[in-house]
């Protein structure tokens, strides 16, 4: 006797998760799992407090995620846009809730894991400037 089939829209024994979800969307609600640290990057365009030439930021910043949107990677685009000291591929390292400015931490805690080959970016503005951010790992 043949192996019984299962009915349609019912995979007994499988994964609800698509092929190549991230780790964060397999519990079957699509929704991020909770974290209490997250490992993050960060491109920020930032104001000149004599000027306040925000424009100039905002475009610049609008510069950077054309270069993005095109493939580039993200720590190639921080190495060349970001005006602070995580100018080194724009890493600010695992960073806890409560230690980011608020603006930059809701956007982050959103974002899905992703890598700077392809990453998956938000964009904000907070009290420091214009950001676009990516999160590489959550914990």
């Amino acid at each position: 006797m043949a192996p019984k089939k299962a009915p349609k829209g019912e995979d007994k024994g499988k994964s609800k998760a698509k092929p190549g979800a991230s780790k964060e969307e397999k519990g079957g609600t699509g929704k991020l799992k909770p974290a209490t640290a997250i490992n993050t990057r960060h491109i920020l365009a930032l104001p000149n407090p004599l000027t306040l030439r925000q424009c100039e930021k905002h475009s610049k910043k609008e510069e950077a995620l054309a270069k993005l949107r095109d493939g580039a990677k993200f720590d190639d685009v921080a190495r060349e846009f970001s005006e602070d000291k995580a100018r080194q591929g724009g890493s600010l390292g695992w960073k806890t809730r409560g230690s980011l400015d608020a603006a930059y931490e809701k956007a982050a805690y959103e974002l899905e894991t992703s890598t700077t080959g392809n990453p998956k970016y938000a964009e904000v503005k907070s009290g420091f400037g214009y950001h676009i951010i990516m999160v590489e790992g959550r914990r």
